[in-house]
């Protein structure tokens, strides 16, 4: 083994500043994150072992951390597949324009994920008075006699928050996809005309989806981590927290213990958890994907 890692030692060489910033700025916070999880740490003392307590105080004690889980799982079951669908499915539709319309149609639908605090134009649209787009609307037509607070009422707040997050769905994810059709070789849909595909769906899942694997897979790492991350938007729109905690998620908690109440234990165990449901979904999205084409 050391001696294969000798003849090869230029290689190591040229990974080795990658390697080294990966294991520092991840995993090192990661395995920092484990320990601390196991600990009780206010930051101004020493940690203290308390073994499985935070965990055992989670799942037994913490109502609002369960429903923090509910909420994420939600909005990241319905936001994450499709977003992941929205994004390949737009990105297929514009492949097929030429060139600048392409890049215009690109860009237009990029531009909300990376206009900053644009979503915030929601706020004006959901405005709980009358001057609100939506209640404005519907006070207009007489389909309601008084305005809604759309994002103060339990009922509405998950769904709003959903609707701009898909919204803003089209980010790299949509990126990647479009570079990734863009080099697909076109030998093979000319090989599968002659081997019997006939319509553009098969097209599609025996040609140009196995092709897409690798984009495929970092389009979901990428939707995965956006949909179980979610925060600063809901804060921003529905305020933080959320009425009776309506969409409150695990990353609001996380951030309410580790940058408020400066609980750093509890903190990292939450954190541990949401790591692990996020490595458990990525290998679920992962083994779906490599069926892709069968």
């Amino acid at each position: 083994m050391f001696k294969e890692m000798r003849a090869y030692k230029m290689c190591y060489l040229f990974i080795a500043p990658y390697a080294i910033l990966f294991v520092v700025f991840t995993v090192v916070p990661v395995v920092m994150a484990i320990l601390l999880s196991f600990t009780y740490f206010n930051m101004l003392q020493p940690p203290q072992w308390v073994g499985m307590h935070n965990y055992i105080r989670l799942f037994l004690e913490d109502e609002v951390f369960l429903i923090a889980v509910k909420n994420t799982l939600i909005y990241a079951a319905i936001t994450g597949p499709v977003s992941y669908l929205l994004c390949f499915v737009t990105a297929w539709l514009i492949n097929e324009l030429k060139p600048k319309v392409r890049a215009v149609l690109t860009l237009l639908f990029y531009a909300p994920s990376i206009s900053g605090n644009a979503y915030v134009i929601w706020r004006v649209i959901f405005s709980g008075d009358t001057y609100g787009i939506v209640n404005g609307f519907l006070l207009y037509y007489g389909w309601i006699n008084a305005p809604i607070q759309w994002l103060l009422d339990p009922d509405w707040i998950m769904p709003i928050v959903i609707l701009v997050v898909l919204w803003m769905s089209l980010g790299t994810g949509f990126l990647v996809f479009v570079a990734g059709l863009q080099g697909l070789d076109p030998r093979l849909y000319e090989a599968g005309a002659i081997d019997g595909v006939r319509n553009r769906w098969q097209e599609l899942w025996y040609l140009t989806l196995p092709q897409m694997r690798p984009y495929l897979m970092f389009g979901a790492i990428m939707t995965i981590t956006s949909s179980f991350t979610v925060a600063g938007e809901i804060s921003n729109l529905v305020g933080f927290p959320s009425t009776d905690y309506a969409a409150h998620t695990i990353v609001q908690h996380l951030q309410d213990y580790g940058t408020i109440r400066f609980d750093m234990g509890y903190a990292s165990a939450i954190a541990v958890i949401l790591f692990f449901m996020m490595v458990v979904s990525q290998r679920v999205v992962q083994k779906l994907l490599n069926k892709v084409g069968e």
